[in-house]
């Protein structure tokens, strides 16, 4: 077969090295020689070698480390040394180093074409895997770059706002959405600057503080303007967290509209329905009635006022949610809880369910409407009350940890289906499961919900079907601000 590599002998001894390269010629092999460390490095540089073959204490230099630098310079170039005699140590090392191959004194042509075949063969298939991986580790590339490119353009495009931000805070990513719902200009250069620095909003300052300790926390965030963009922060491990805003002004606007007409009809149902009932309570005062007749009237005066209580449910819905009772006062909420039992204490009596109350000794006063509160109280004891079977239990308890109450009632009812759950602070919503003969308008909870909420408290529910549910409210404890005078 005819040979057409080069082979390169940096070789000291000039009979070895005119053995090798009438040898290699013969052969129609390419001989290339240098003759000093200089002239090795030169061809090195202007041409491409198949094969180098050193002499042992070449130039008086350390032959493995020749081939260590060439190697790390060439990794699939071959490389033999030409020992002047057999020495385990050296040809260990060598092979450590990656030489390709050694020969030993004496030489013979037979051999030496052999070992020298063998190398470039070995070179060879090396190189070619190694551009088989590069070929292979370059399409993958690409096609991470192309995947890359395209998530970045999605990211880019989205009308949802999308922030990114590391462990410590600072903002990795804030695609042009987000910019334009903080004002940012696009040009601005954030990155790797902390997110309080350049987002110093309220609202987001709250929702990444809760991420410390809710794995998935939801804030709304108000602007001046009456944009409201509803945010969720998802945590991404060894990154960072990541915030993505969807703009809700227009459902709130419609939610604005809504209850505004709700409460509208609700004043002016007030009235026509108070009529109604008085003149149906006059009934019997005009002329006798039969006991048919009796019968009407006191379902007239029960539907009257159950439409009553909807409308002025409607009504006290309405005045919360539009804020009308920003008022707060420092109260105690045991004393609330006494209260609100001494009144349901003979619903409870009736049903003889079992009350347990658990209240520490000394509970820290909070900050809260006390009227409210009452109702908050009034609500979910008494859905405890209404859906615990007769004989069932009841359990009430108050902690308080750090600067939070938590107040948590459960019951032995019927549970409500997972289905349900996600909804039950919804106007109107009941569960699937209620038992007949249990009324409600569905709006008990939802007023419980906006009570909560305008004590910047959190409210959940923890339920299973055939065993119970417990409802979870926290709210924020009153701290007194003592103000020490410094002395003149």
């Amino acid at each position: 077969m005819p040979k057409s590599d080069l082979v390169l002998l940096a070789l000291d001894d000039e009979q070895i090295l005119q053995l090798f390269s009438q040898a290699l010629t013969a052969v129609s092999y390419q001989v290339a020689i240098a003759r000093d460390r200089s002239a090795l490095d030169k061809a090195l540089q202007e041409s491409s070698p198949a094969l180098v073959i050193i002499s042992q204490n070449f130039n008086g230099a350390d032959e493995l480390e020749i081939a260590t630098g060439m190697l790390e310079r060439f990794p699939t170039l071959a490389v033999l040394l030409l020992l002047l005699r057999d020495s385990p140590d050296v040809v260990r090392k060598a092979i450590h180093v990656g030489v390709s191959d050694c020969l030993y004194a004496p030489l013979h042509i037979e051999e030496i074409m052999k070992t020298v075949e063998n190398s470039i063969k070995r070179a060879d298939r090396i190189g070619d895997w190694t551009r088989r991986e590069v070929r292979r580790t370059t399409a993958s590339l690409e096609q991470r770059v192309a995947e890359l490119t395209k998530l970045d353009t999605i990211v880019e495009q989205i009308e949802d706002g999308v922030i990114i931000i590391d462990d410590k805070l600072n903002l990795l990513l804030i695609n042009p959405a987000a910019r334009r719902a903080f004002g940012l200009w696009q040009d601005d250069d954030v990155k790797g600057k902390p997110v309080s620095e350049i987002l110093p909003h309220p609202d987001l300052k709250i929702l990444l503080s809760e991420s410390l300790n809710n794995p998935m926390p939801h804030n709304e965030i108000a602007f001046e303007d009456g944009r409201v963009l509803s945010a969720q922060c998802t945590p991404i491990p060894k990154i960072g967290v990541a915030v993505t805003m969807q703009d809700i002004t227009y459902l709130k606007q419609i939610d604005r509209l809504k209850n505004e007409f709700v409460h509208t009809v609700s004043h002016d149902l007030r009235s026509p329905l108070t009529a109604i009932l008085g003149y149906v309570d006059l009934l019997d005062r005009v002329g006798p009635v039969n006991e048919q007749q009796r019968e009407f009237i006191t379902r007239v005066q029960n539907s009257v006022q159950s439409i009553t209580l909807l409308v002025n449910d409607l009504l006290e819905l309405g005045r919360i949610e539009a804020g009308f009772d920003t008022q707060k006062e420092v109260v105690s909420l045991e004393g609330i809880i006494r209260y609100a039992l001494e009144t349901l204490s003979g619903q409870v009596s009736e049903k003889k369910l079992n009350l347990h109350l658990n209240l520490p000794v000394d509970i820290p006063q909070m900050r809260g409407n006390p009227i409210r509160l009452r109702q908050m109280l009034d609500n979910l004891i008494g859905n405890a009350i209404k859906y615990t079977p007769e004989g069932g239990e009841i359990t009430i308890d108050l902690e308080a940890q750090s600067d939070q109450v938590i107040f948590r009632i459960s019951d032995t009812g019927p549970g409500i289906p997972p289905g349900d759950q996600p909804h039950i602070f919804e106007k109107f919503y009941r569960a699937s499961n209620v038992p007949k003969g249990v009324g409600g308008s569905g709006l008990g909870l939802a007023i419980v919900k906006s009570i909560v909420d305008n004590h910047q408290g959190r409210i959940w529910v923890d339920s299973l079907l055939g065993q119970g549910t417990a409802f979870t409210v926290v709210l924020p404890l009153y701290r007194q601000v003592v103000t020490v005078a410094k002395s003149a």
